[in-house]
Protein backbone atom coordinates (compact mmCIF):
# COMPACT_ATOMS: atom_id res chain seq x y z
CA UNK A 1 0.00 0.00 0.00
CA UNK A 2 1.72 3.15 -1.14
CA UNK A 3 1.46 6.00 1.55
CA UNK A 4 0.48 9.99 0.81
CA UNK A 5 1.17 12.97 2.50
CA UNK A 6 -2.11 14.52 0.97
CA UNK A 7 -5.25 12.70 -0.66
CA UNK A 8 -7.15 14.95 -2.32
CA UNK A 9 -10.76 13.58 -3.86
CA UNK A 10 -12.07 15.63 -6.57
CA UNK A 11 -10.11 17.65 -8.67
CA UNK A 12 -12.35 20.83 -9.07
CA UNK A 13 -11.71 24.41 -8.44
CA UNK A 14 -10.87 23.61 -4.38
CA UNK A 15 -8.74 20.10 -5.06
CA UNK A 16 -6.37 22.60 -7.66
CA UNK A 17 -6.08 25.27 -5.26
CA UNK A 18 -4.97 22.38 -2.89
CA UNK A 19 -2.75 20.26 -5.32
CA UNK A 20 -1.26 23.47 -6.30
CA UNK A 21 -0.34 24.68 -2.69
CA UNK A 22 0.69 21.99 -1.43
CA UNK A 23 2.89 20.75 -4.32
CA UNK A 24 6.65 20.63 -3.81
CA UNK A 25 8.27 20.98 -0.22
CA UNK A 26 8.35 17.00 -0.64
CA UNK A 27 5.17 16.25 -0.48
CA UNK A 28 3.40 13.05 -2.22
CA UNK A 29 -0.18 14.28 -2.97
CA UNK A 30 -2.43 11.85 -4.30
CA UNK A 31 -5.52 12.81 -6.79
CA UNK A 32 -8.40 11.27 -7.36
CA UNK A 33 -10.99 12.12 -10.42
CA UNK A 34 -13.40 9.96 -11.20
CA UNK A 35 -15.04 12.07 -13.71
CA UNK A 36 -14.49 15.80 -15.41
CA UNK A 37 -10.73 17.13 -14.26
CA UNK A 38 -11.62 20.39 -13.01
CA UNK A 39 -15.09 19.90 -11.76
CA UNK A 40 -18.00 21.39 -12.32
CA UNK A 41 -17.41 24.77 -12.40
CA UNK A 42 -15.47 25.18 -15.69
CA UNK A 43 -16.88 21.88 -17.41
CA UNK A 44 -20.31 21.61 -16.64
CA UNK A 45 -20.98 24.76 -14.80
CA UNK A 46 -20.79 28.14 -13.95
CA UNK A 47 -17.76 29.11 -17.27
CA UNK A 48 -19.58 27.46 -20.24
CA UNK A 49 -22.68 28.95 -19.26
CA UNK A 50 -21.71 32.67 -18.27
CA UNK A 51 -19.64 31.62 -21.76
CA UNK A 52 -22.95 30.89 -23.50
CA UNK A 53 -24.39 34.01 -21.52
CA UNK A 54 -22.13 36.34 -23.59
CA UNK A 55 -24.05 36.16 -26.91
CA UNK A 56 -27.22 35.57 -25.03
CA UNK A 57 -26.60 39.21 -23.79
CA UNK A 58 -25.73 40.95 -26.02
CA UNK A 59 -28.82 40.16 -28.05
CA UNK A 60 -30.91 40.96 -25.32
CA UNK A 61 -29.19 44.50 -24.57
CA UNK A 62 -30.62 45.28 -28.66
CA UNK A 63 -33.91 43.69 -27.72
CA UNK A 64 -33.91 46.98 -24.97
CA UNK A 65 -33.01 49.30 -27.69
CA UNK A 66 -35.52 48.61 -30.69
CA UNK A 67 -37.12 52.02 -31.58
CA UNK A 68 -34.24 53.87 -29.40
CA UNK A 69 -31.70 53.84 -32.10
CA UNK A 70 -31.29 49.96 -32.83
CA UNK A 71 -33.48 49.05 -35.84
CA UNK A 72 -33.76 45.63 -35.19
CA UNK A 73 -32.84 42.96 -32.48
CA UNK A 74 -30.12 40.76 -32.35
CA UNK A 75 -30.85 37.09 -32.95
CA UNK A 76 -29.25 34.17 -31.22
CA UNK A 77 -27.95 30.81 -33.39
CA UNK A 78 -27.85 28.45 -30.78
CA UNK A 79 -26.31 25.78 -32.84
CA UNK A 80 -23.56 27.99 -34.27
CA UNK A 81 -23.25 29.10 -30.24
CA UNK A 82 -23.10 25.66 -28.92
CA UNK A 83 -20.34 24.50 -31.61
CA UNK A 84 -18.53 27.75 -30.34
CA UNK A 85 -18.63 26.68 -26.52
CA UNK A 86 -17.80 23.02 -27.30
CA UNK A 87 -14.67 24.11 -29.57
CA UNK A 88 -13.24 25.88 -26.34
CA UNK A 89 -14.47 23.83 -23.17
CA UNK A 90 -14.39 20.24 -24.47
CA UNK A 91 -10.45 19.41 -24.15
CA UNK A 92 -10.78 21.14 -20.97
CA UNK A 93 -10.95 18.00 -18.92
CA UNK A 94 -7.57 16.54 -20.62
CA UNK A 95 -5.94 19.74 -20.38
CA UNK A 96 -6.51 20.09 -16.29
CA UNK A 97 -5.62 16.59 -15.90
CA UNK A 98 -2.25 17.26 -17.36
CA UNK A 99 -1.82 20.57 -15.36
CA UNK A 100 -2.16 17.94 -12.19
CA UNK A 101 0.28 15.65 -13.67
CA UNK A 102 2.75 18.23 -13.99
CA UNK A 103 2.68 19.03 -10.20
CA UNK A 104 5.72 18.72 -8.28
CA UNK A 105 4.79 15.62 -5.94
CA UNK A 106 1.37 14.95 -7.50
CA UNK A 107 0.40 11.52 -8.84
CA UNK A 108 -2.81 11.38 -10.55
CA UNK A 109 -6.11 8.34 -10.13
CA UNK A 110 -8.62 7.98 -12.42
CA UNK A 111 -11.67 6.68 -10.99
CA UNK A 112 -13.52 6.84 -7.57
CA UNK A 113 -12.44 6.67 -4.57
CA UNK A 114 -13.79 5.12 -1.85
CA UNK A 115 -13.01 4.47 2.15
CA UNK A 116 -11.88 1.30 3.11
CA UNK A 117 -10.79 2.67 6.64
CA UNK A 118 -9.99 5.97 8.07
CA UNK A 119 -6.96 7.38 6.71
CA UNK A 120 -7.01 4.21 3.49
CA UNK A 121 -8.37 5.22 -0.16
CA UNK A 122 -9.56 2.36 -2.66
CA UNK A 123 -9.25 3.35 -6.51
CA UNK A 124 -10.22 0.49 -8.25
CA UNK A 125 -8.04 -2.64 -7.65
CA UNK A 126 -5.23 -0.30 -5.56
CA UNK A 127 -5.48 1.06 -2.49
CA UNK A 128 -3.79 3.94 -0.58
CA UNK A 129 -2.80 4.98 2.56
CA UNK A 130 -2.87 9.05 3.14
CA UNK A 131 -1.81 11.13 6.35
CA UNK A 132 -4.07 14.25 5.60
CA UNK A 133 -7.34 13.32 3.18
CA UNK A 134 -9.46 15.97 1.69
CA UNK A 135 -13.00 15.41 0.30
CA UNK A 136 -13.87 18.10 -2.51
CA UNK A 137 -16.32 15.95 -4.41
CA UNK A 138 -18.32 18.94 -5.00
CA UNK A 139 -22.63 18.23 -5.98
CA UNK A 140 -24.50 16.68 -8.68
CA UNK A 141 -28.10 18.03 -10.34
CA UNK A 142 -30.85 16.36 -8.11
CA UNK A 143 -33.42 14.58 -9.94
CA UNK A 144 -37.09 14.08 -9.38
CA UNK A 145 -38.76 10.07 -9.21
CA UNK A 146 -42.32 10.63 -10.81
CA UNK A 147 -43.66 8.64 -13.88
CA UNK A 148 -41.45 9.39 -16.73
CA UNK A 149 -39.14 11.30 -15.27
CA UNK A 150 -36.19 9.42 -17.08
CA UNK A 151 -36.99 11.24 -19.97
CA UNK A 152 -36.20 14.98 -18.10
CA UNK A 153 -32.98 16.16 -18.50
CA UNK A 154 -30.31 18.40 -16.31
CA UNK A 155 -28.46 21.20 -16.60
CA UNK A 156 -25.25 19.44 -17.67
CA UNK A 157 -27.47 18.13 -21.14
CA UNK A 158 -28.15 21.87 -22.01
CA UNK A 159 -24.93 23.08 -21.76
CA UNK A 160 -23.80 20.28 -24.43
CA UNK A 161 -27.61 20.84 -26.15
CA UNK A 162 -26.81 21.08 -30.22
CA UNK A 163 -30.47 21.68 -31.41
CA UNK A 164 -32.85 24.33 -29.29
CA UNK A 165 -35.75 23.10 -28.80
CA UNK A 166 -39.03 24.72 -29.77
CA UNK A 167 -40.74 24.01 -26.45
CA UNK A 168 -38.88 23.82 -23.01
CA UNK A 169 -40.44 23.40 -19.67
CA UNK A 170 -38.09 24.09 -16.90
CA UNK A 171 -39.27 22.16 -13.45
CA UNK A 172 -37.35 24.59 -10.70
CA UNK A 173 -37.19 27.85 -9.24
CA UNK A 174 -33.72 27.92 -8.52
CA UNK A 175 -30.59 30.30 -9.87
CA UNK A 176 -30.18 27.01 -12.46
CA UNK A 177 -34.15 27.40 -13.16
CA UNK A 178 -33.66 31.06 -13.98
CA UNK A 179 -30.43 31.34 -15.68
CA UNK A 180 -31.19 28.29 -17.98
CA UNK A 181 -34.68 29.89 -18.60
CA UNK A 182 -32.97 33.08 -19.61
CA UNK A 183 -30.68 31.63 -22.15
CA UNK A 184 -33.26 29.27 -23.58
CA UNK A 185 -35.76 31.71 -24.22
CA UNK A 186 -33.26 34.42 -25.24
CA UNK A 187 -32.12 31.91 -28.15
CA UNK A 188 -35.82 31.39 -29.17
CA UNK A 189 -37.67 28.75 -27.74
CA UNK A 190 -41.00 29.22 -25.69
CA UNK A 191 -39.95 28.65 -21.56
CA UNK A 192 -42.21 27.76 -19.38
CA UNK A 193 -41.36 27.17 -15.45
CA UNK A 194 -43.01 25.03 -13.37
CA UNK A 195 -42.44 26.03 -9.38
CA UNK A 196 -43.64 24.03 -6.57
CA UNK A 197 -44.27 27.08 -4.37
CA UNK A 198 -45.05 30.74 -4.57
CA UNK A 199 -42.10 31.97 -5.20
CA UNK A 200 -38.95 31.25 -7.00
CA UNK A 201 -35.46 32.44 -6.09
CA UNK A 202 -36.25 32.29 -2.28
CA UNK A 203 -32.75 33.11 -0.64
CA UNK A 204 -33.08 36.19 -2.67
CA UNK A 205 -34.60 39.92 -1.76
CA UNK A 206 -38.19 39.55 -3.12
CA UNK A 207 -39.43 42.80 -4.23
CA UNK A 208 -36.02 42.76 -6.64
CA UNK A 209 -37.34 39.03 -7.85
CA UNK A 210 -40.93 39.91 -8.45
CA UNK A 211 -39.03 42.63 -10.41
CA UNK A 212 -37.18 40.19 -12.69
CA UNK A 213 -40.33 37.65 -12.85
CA UNK A 214 -42.35 40.79 -14.28
CA UNK A 215 -39.15 41.44 -16.71
CA UNK A 216 -38.82 38.14 -17.95
CA UNK A 217 -42.58 37.74 -18.17
CA UNK A 218 -42.32 40.33 -20.64
CA UNK A 219 -40.08 38.57 -22.62
CA UNK A 220 -42.63 35.66 -22.79
CA UNK A 221 -41.07 33.20 -20.24
CA UNK A 222 -44.13 31.46 -18.44
CA UNK A 223 -44.20 31.16 -14.83
CA UNK A 224 -46.75 28.23 -13.19
CA UNK A 225 -46.71 28.30 -9.51
CA UNK A 226 -47.74 26.04 -7.31
CA UNK A 227 -47.39 23.72 -9.68
CA UNK A 228 -45.32 20.85 -9.64
CA UNK A 229 -45.20 17.25 -12.06
CA UNK A 230 -47.12 14.13 -12.04
CA UNK A 231 -46.36 12.22 -15.24
CA UNK A 232 -44.48 12.57 -18.27
CA UNK A 233 -45.14 10.59 -21.09
CA UNK A 234 -44.10 10.39 -25.23
CA UNK A 235 -46.74 11.83 -27.58
CA UNK A 236 -46.79 12.74 -31.59
CA UNK A 237 -42.90 12.93 -31.54
CA UNK A 238 -43.06 15.68 -28.35
CA UNK A 239 -43.75 15.17 -24.84
CA UNK A 240 -46.88 15.33 -22.75
CA UNK A 241 -46.38 16.41 -18.56
CA UNK A 242 -49.43 16.44 -16.69
CA UNK A 243 -49.28 18.59 -13.50
CA UNK A 244 -50.29 18.36 -10.15
CA UNK A 245 -53.45 20.13 -10.91
CA UNK A 246 -54.26 17.86 -14.00
CA UNK A 247 -53.23 20.23 -16.77
CA UNK A 248 -51.47 18.70 -19.32
CA UNK A 249 -48.76 20.80 -21.02
CA UNK A 250 -46.67 19.78 -24.82
CA UNK A 251 -43.67 20.53 -24.63
CA UNK A 252 -40.21 19.26 -26.34
CA UNK A 253 -38.14 19.29 -23.94
CA UNK A 254 -38.53 18.89 -19.92
CA UNK A 255 -35.33 20.30 -17.62
CA UNK A 256 -35.63 19.21 -14.04
CA UNK A 257 -33.31 22.06 -12.37
CA UNK A 258 -34.49 21.08 -8.84
CA UNK A 259 -31.40 21.78 -6.93
CA UNK A 260 -27.83 19.80 -6.53
CA UNK A 261 -26.83 17.24 -4.10
CA UNK A 262 -23.71 16.31 -2.77
CA UNK A 263 -21.87 13.39 -3.81
CA UNK A 264 -21.16 11.12 -0.84
CA UNK A 265 -22.55 7.73 -1.72
CA UNK A 266 -19.91 6.32 -3.64
CA UNK A 267 -17.04 7.23 -1.09
CA UNK A 268 -18.34 4.35 1.38
CA UNK A 269 -17.68 6.78 4.23
CA UNK A 270 -18.91 4.49 6.62
CA UNK A 271 -15.90 2.63 6.63
CA UNK A 272 -13.99 5.56 8.01
CA UNK A 273 -16.74 6.33 10.51
CA UNK A 274 -17.57 10.00 8.78
CA UNK A 275 -20.62 11.51 9.54
CA UNK A 276 -23.26 12.38 7.09
CA UNK A 277 -26.69 12.56 5.73
CA UNK A 278 -28.21 13.47 2.66
CA UNK A 279 -27.24 17.20 3.16
CA UNK A 280 -23.36 16.17 2.58
CA UNK A 281 -20.53 15.61 5.44
CA UNK A 282 -20.60 17.10 9.02
CA UNK A 283 -17.97 19.07 9.06
CA UNK A 284 -16.39 21.39 12.41
CA UNK A 285 -15.12 24.64 12.51
CA UNK A 286 -12.05 23.76 10.95
CA UNK A 287 -13.33 21.73 7.75
CA UNK A 288 -12.48 18.74 9.66
CA UNK A 289 -15.17 16.06 9.61
CA UNK A 290 -15.99 13.07 12.69
CA UNK A 291 -12.75 11.77 11.74
CA UNK A 292 -9.28 13.07 12.45
CA UNK A 293 -7.34 14.14 9.47
CA UNK A 294 -10.07 13.80 7.18
CA UNK A 295 -11.46 16.80 5.29
CA UNK A 296 -14.28 18.14 3.51
CA UNK A 297 -14.88 21.38 1.19
CA UNK A 298 -16.99 22.73 -0.78
CA UNK A 299 -20.31 21.59 -2.23
CA UNK A 300 -20.34 18.51 -0.07
CA UNK A 301 -20.10 20.12 3.35
CA UNK A 302 -23.24 19.98 5.01
CA UNK A 303 -23.16 23.46 6.63
CA UNK A 304 -24.94 26.29 5.96
CA UNK A 305 -22.24 28.47 3.65
CA UNK A 306 -22.94 29.28 -0.27
CA UNK A 307 -22.33 26.66 -2.43
CA UNK A 308 -20.23 28.55 -4.71
CA UNK A 309 -16.82 28.21 -6.28
CA UNK A 310 -15.21 31.17 -4.55
CA UNK A 311 -16.46 29.58 -1.25
CA UNK A 312 -14.71 26.53 -2.07
CA UNK A 313 -11.90 28.11 -3.34
CA UNK A 314 -11.71 30.08 0.34
CA UNK A 315 -12.21 26.72 2.15
CA UNK A 316 -9.12 25.33 0.13
CA UNK A 317 -7.10 28.55 1.18
CA UNK A 318 -8.02 28.01 4.81
CA UNK A 319 -6.74 24.13 5.16
CA UNK A 320 -3.23 25.76 2.99
CA UNK A 321 -2.61 27.86 6.51
CA UNK A 322 -3.80 24.94 8.76
CA UNK A 323 -1.76 22.40 7.33
CA UNK A 324 1.31 24.87 6.94
CA UNK A 325 0.73 25.26 10.66
CA UNK A 326 0.35 29.05 10.39
CA UNK A 327 -1.87 29.03 12.30
CA UNK A 328 -3.69 25.51 12.92
CA UNK A 329 -6.15 26.36 15.73
CA UNK A 330 -7.88 29.44 14.24
CA UNK A 331 -11.70 28.23 12.78
CA UNK A 332 -12.85 29.14 9.25
CA UNK A 333 -14.36 32.13 8.61
CA UNK A 334 -16.34 32.72 6.05
CA UNK A 335 -16.34 36.71 4.75
CA UNK A 336 -19.01 38.65 3.26
CA UNK A 337 -19.91 36.71 0.18
CA UNK A 338 -21.72 38.71 -3.19
CA UNK A 339 -24.17 35.92 -5.30
CA UNK A 340 -25.71 36.30 -8.18
CA UNK A 341 -28.08 35.34 -10.80
CA UNK A 342 -27.36 35.71 -13.91
CA UNK A 343 -30.67 35.94 -15.37
CA UNK A 344 -31.56 38.95 -17.48
CA UNK A 345 -31.38 41.26 -15.84
CA UNK A 346 -28.79 39.95 -13.63
CA UNK A 347 -30.25 39.62 -9.80
CA UNK A 348 -27.42 40.05 -7.04
CA UNK A 349 -26.90 40.48 -3.36
CA UNK A 350 -24.58 40.63 -0.90
CA UNK A 351 -24.40 40.92 3.08
CA UNK A 352 -27.88 41.10 5.00
CA UNK A 353 -30.94 40.01 2.99
CA UNK A 354 -33.00 43.07 2.61
CA UNK A 355 -35.50 40.81 3.70
CA UNK A 356 -34.55 40.03 6.94
CA UNK A 357 -33.11 43.28 8.18
CA UNK A 358 -33.65 43.69 11.90
CA UNK A 359 -34.13 46.33 14.62
CA UNK A 360 -31.62 48.80 14.40
CA UNK A 361 -31.64 48.45 10.68
CA UNK A 362 -33.22 50.42 7.89
CA UNK A 363 -34.36 49.46 3.98
CA UNK A 364 -34.07 52.17 1.41
CA UNK A 365 -34.50 51.51 -2.45
CA UNK A 366 -32.97 53.46 -5.23
CA UNK A 367 -34.25 53.61 -9.14
CA UNK A 368 -32.23 54.66 -11.37
CA UNK A 369 -33.72 53.85 -14.46
CA UNK A 370 -33.43 57.70 -15.56
CA UNK A 371 -29.97 58.51 -15.21
CA UNK A 372 -28.15 59.14 -18.46
CA UNK A 373 -26.04 56.17 -18.11
CA UNK A 374 -28.95 53.74 -18.09
CA UNK A 375 -31.39 55.60 -19.76
CA UNK A 376 -29.64 55.76 -22.96
CA UNK A 377 -29.26 51.10 -22.48
CA UNK A 378 -33.03 51.77 -21.86
CA UNK A 379 -32.24 50.17 -18.43
CA UNK A 380 -33.86 50.46 -15.25
CA UNK A 381 -31.30 48.95 -12.12
CA UNK A 382 -33.34 48.88 -9.21
CA UNK A 383 -31.12 48.55 -5.72
CA UNK A 384 -32.78 47.68 -2.49
CA UNK A 385 -29.74 48.33 0.41
CA UNK A 386 -29.89 47.78 4.30
CA UNK A 387 -28.32 50.31 6.31
CA UNK A 388 -27.03 50.00 9.70
CA UNK A 389 -28.19 52.87 13.05
CA UNK A 390 -24.81 54.73 12.09
CA UNK A 391 -25.90 54.33 8.31
CA UNK A 392 -23.26 52.17 7.15
CA UNK A 393 -23.96 49.53 4.01
CA UNK A 394 -24.55 46.07 5.78
CA UNK A 395 -26.43 44.50 2.73
CA UNK A 396 -27.61 45.09 -0.96
CA UNK A 397 -29.87 43.55 -3.59
CA UNK A 398 -29.32 44.53 -6.91
CA UNK A 399 -31.51 44.12 -10.25
CA UNK A 400 -29.85 45.58 -13.11
CA UNK A 401 -27.75 44.40 -16.54
CA UNK A 402 -24.56 44.99 -14.53
CA UNK A 403 -25.90 43.79 -10.93
CA UNK A 404 -23.26 41.48 -9.68
CA UNK A 405 -20.21 44.14 -10.87
CA UNK A 406 -22.42 46.79 -9.25
CA UNK A 407 -22.65 44.26 -5.68
CA UNK A 408 -18.82 43.81 -6.32
CA UNK A 409 -17.87 47.40 -6.55
CA UNK A 410 -19.42 47.88 -2.70
CA UNK A 411 -19.03 44.92 -1.54
CA UNK A 412 -15.52 46.34 0.30
CA UNK A 413 -17.82 49.26 1.96
CA UNK A 414 -19.69 46.35 3.41
CA UNK A 415 -16.62 43.99 4.37
CA UNK A 416 -14.58 46.55 5.71
CA UNK A 417 -17.53 48.72 7.57
CA UNK A 418 -16.73 52.13 5.16
CA UNK A 419 -18.50 54.93 5.80
CA UNK A 420 -19.21 57.07 2.53
CA UNK A 421 -16.76 59.91 4.31
CA UNK A 422 -13.89 56.80 4.23
CA UNK A 423 -14.62 55.84 0.65
CA UNK A 424 -14.63 59.27 -0.45
CA UNK A 425 -11.40 59.77 0.83
CA UNK A 426 -9.65 57.24 -0.68
CA UNK A 427 -10.52 57.39 -4.05
CA UNK A 428 -12.56 59.47 -7.10
CA UNK A 429 -14.06 57.37 -9.66
CA UNK A 430 -14.47 57.29 -13.39
CA UNK A 431 -17.57 59.42 -14.22
CA UNK A 432 -19.70 58.59 -15.40
CA UNK A 433 -20.01 55.00 -14.79
CA UNK A 434 -21.70 52.65 -12.92
CA UNK A 435 -19.35 52.74 -10.01
CA UNK A 436 -19.75 56.32 -9.36
CA UNK A 437 -23.19 55.48 -9.37
CA UNK A 438 -22.90 52.50 -7.08
CA UNK A 439 -20.66 54.66 -4.61
CA UNK A 440 -23.82 56.51 -4.12
CA UNK A 441 -25.25 54.04 -2.14
CA UNK A 442 -22.77 54.76 0.71
CA UNK A 443 -23.99 57.26 2.81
Amino acid sequence: MELYDYILLGTGPAGYKLAKGLAGDNHRILAVEPNLFGGTCPNVGCEPKIFLEGAVRAALATTNLVGKGIDQAATVDWATLMKTKKARFDSWPSETKAIYEQLPGVTVKVGAGQFTGPHTVAVGDEEFAGDQIVIATGARPHRLDFPGSELTHDSTDVLSLDQLPATTTIIGGGYVAMELATLLAAAGSQVTLLIRGDRVLKNFAQGNVRRLVKEMTGRGIRFAFNTSPAELKPQDGSLTLITNNGNALTTDYVIDATGRIPNVEALNLAAAGIEYDRHGIAVDENLQTSFAGVYAVGDVVNRPWPKLTPVAERQADYLLTRFGHDDPTAPFNLPVVASAVFSYPTLAQAGVNPDEATAGQHVEEFDWGGSSLYAGQNEHPHYICVYDNQDRLVGISALGAGAADDVNAVLPAIGLGLSRAQWQAAMIEAYPTTGDKVAALLK
